[in-house]
């Protein structure tokens, strides 16, 4: 397999990932952007933006708009930081009992997308990423 191979079926794979994520949030409202922050904030508890662009490997202005756009939802709340320019996310109470269901959609979904891939291959699979990942960082 050429270098091109792999990185096109990489991108592939992505991108039906995100579109099926993006189907199973959809009834909630939500896009994979958004879970991903939330599922972040939820996991980590409060953090800066730029804290959540780079634990996502997300550039400052999506991120921007996709907090706007959760903020404007009731999902997550800016609080000031030390310096005017810094500002915690975290979630809202809204999102806080909310986050179950969107968890459950998530879950199902992914169940269904694993549903004919190997236990074995997923574990080597999660393997091999998270080595490239590290090397990456």
């Amino acid at each position: 397999m050429t270098n091109h191979a792999l990185f096109h079926t990489l991108h592939q794979l992505s991108r039906q990932l995100t579109n099926r994520l993006n189907e199973a949030l959809k009834p909630f409202g939500l896009y994979s952007a958004q879970w991903s922050v939330l599922f972040a904030l939820h996991t980590k508890g409060s953090l800066t933006q730029k804290e959540l662009s780079e634990y996502l490997f997300v550039e400052a202005p999506p991120m921007t708009r996709t907090i706007q756009r959760l903020v404007k939802q009731g999902y997550v709340s800016q609080i000031p930081g030390k310096d005017k320019r810094e500002k915690y996310i975290q979630l809202t109470e809204e999102a806080v009992q909310e986050f179950p269901k969107w968890e459950k959609a998530v879950l199902e979904c992914n169940l269904d997308l694993l549903k004919n891939f190997p236990e074995i291959s997923q574990n080597e699979l999660t393997n091999l990423q998270s080595i490239w990942l590290k090397q990456l960082l």
